[in-house]
């Protein structure tokens, strides 16, 4: 099959979650990643005698139907596949005494670790779910001698955690105070703030599982200052990937941090689904004869075979991605499905959110 997107998987698993049995009949089978096809296939067929045991006739004929349509499954493929296998069948028929026997067979995102035989009144998805989960997040803050807001960088979203005030008086001073005096209040207050943002950060961050790294944004004295000073963990300290100049402190600044910081983000998935748009943006203005916009016209080039890039704005619905994937699946194009969470991805939907990068002109 077609290497299966997120998209699809997250479909598959809605699917499997709505089906449940009257009696422990749903079966369910991860063979994770280099594990010997023919070894699963044999254990299934012992099971078959075990099912046999089953007091409930209309549970033991479920199950061992189950079972057989589950080896003959297998046995139309020649190894496991390398990332795995999940399959998932029994009788999913809402009306007691009736039969509707299905069977799914997934290969996995990633590498499947997982070996598992079960016999549930429903399907064991939690393996596939983990695979959906973002694998990284990364720790932000932006901050200067006022004001700081710490978040965080999740797949494609930025989520603002925290936001704090120092209560650091302006630079106009009250009348009667001496500039050494207060300088003194000012630097105490600054460094007393600097101390509340690394203990909040340490709250949020420390022990996060997936933290890939933080970034730190601000004017050129405030972050060095912070940075540089005895206020963050040596563990928090470690995870510090860079620092970059940012006016803004604010939630808005967050943002700004993010676009500015698209080096350090190279691999991440939020750069690189923007450079995806970035590319069919470009490529629809340079050269609009091997780019098409709009559903019409791409459906007409995946008829014909002449998609190699297929560009689907992630508000278009979850049927109208689906058929249209089908149809690129079907002739081997390559489909970037696009949050609406980056700016192009915004102006992409805006513009219809359905596109396409051609391998020959039509």
């Amino acid at each position: 099959m077609a290497e299966m997107t997120k998209q699809e998987m997250a479909e598959i698993i809605e699917e499997l979650e709505e089906k449940r049995a009257r009696a422990t009949e749903l079966i369910t089978v991860y063979i994770p990643a280099g594990q010997n096809l023919y070894t699963v296939i044999d254990q299934l067929e012992a099971e078959k005698s075990t099912a046999k045991n089953i007091k409930s006739p209309s549970t033991r004929k479920n199950v061992g139907s189950a079972l057989d349509k589950i080896t003959r499954g297998l046995r139309e493929y020649k190894k496991t596949p390398e990332k795995g296998l999940a399959v998932f069948c029994g009788n999913v028929s809402k009306v007691e005494g009736q039969q509707d026997l299905q069977f799914w067979a997934v290969e996995p995102l990633v590498p499947l670790n997982t070996r598992m035989y079960r016999c549930d009144k429903e399907f064991i998805l939690d393996p596939l779910k983990e695979m959906l989960e973002v694998a990284e997040v990364f720790g932000l803050l932006v901050m200067d001698r006022k004001e700081a807001t710490i978040g965080l960088l999740k797949g494609k979203s930025i989520e603002a955690l925290q936001k704090m005030t120092s209560g650091v008086p302006s630079k106009v001073r009250a009348g009667g105070q001496s500039s050494q005096r207060f300088h003194r209040i000012t630097e105490g207050l600054t460094k007393e703030f600097y101390k509340r943002i690394a203990d909040e950060m340490k709250k949020i961050f420390f022990g996060m599982p997936k933290l890939k790294g933080i970034i730190v944004g601000g004017p050129i004295p405030t972050k060095d200052e912070f940075l540089e000073g005895d206020y963050l963990t040596t563990q928090l300290r470690e995870k510090v990937i860079g620092k970059i100049d940012v006016g803004d402190s604010s939630e808005s600044g967050l943002r700004e941090l993010v676009v500015k910081s698209q080096n350090l983000l190279a691999n991440h998935e939020r750069t690189l689904e923007k450079k995806e748009i970035e590319k069919f943006l470009q490529n629809l203005g340079a050269n609009p004869e091997k780019t098409l916009l709009g559903e019409k016209d791409v459906k007409k080039a995946l008829e014909v075979g002449a998609v190699d890039t297929l560009f689907l704005s992630e508000k278009l619905g979850k049927l109208k991605i689906k058929e249209l994937t089908r149809l690129a699946n079907n002739i081997g194009s390559e489909v970037k499905v696009i949050s609406i969470e980056i700016t192009e991805g915004e102006q992409f939907n805006n513009m219809g959110g359905i596109g396409a990068i051609l391998r020959f002109v039509i």
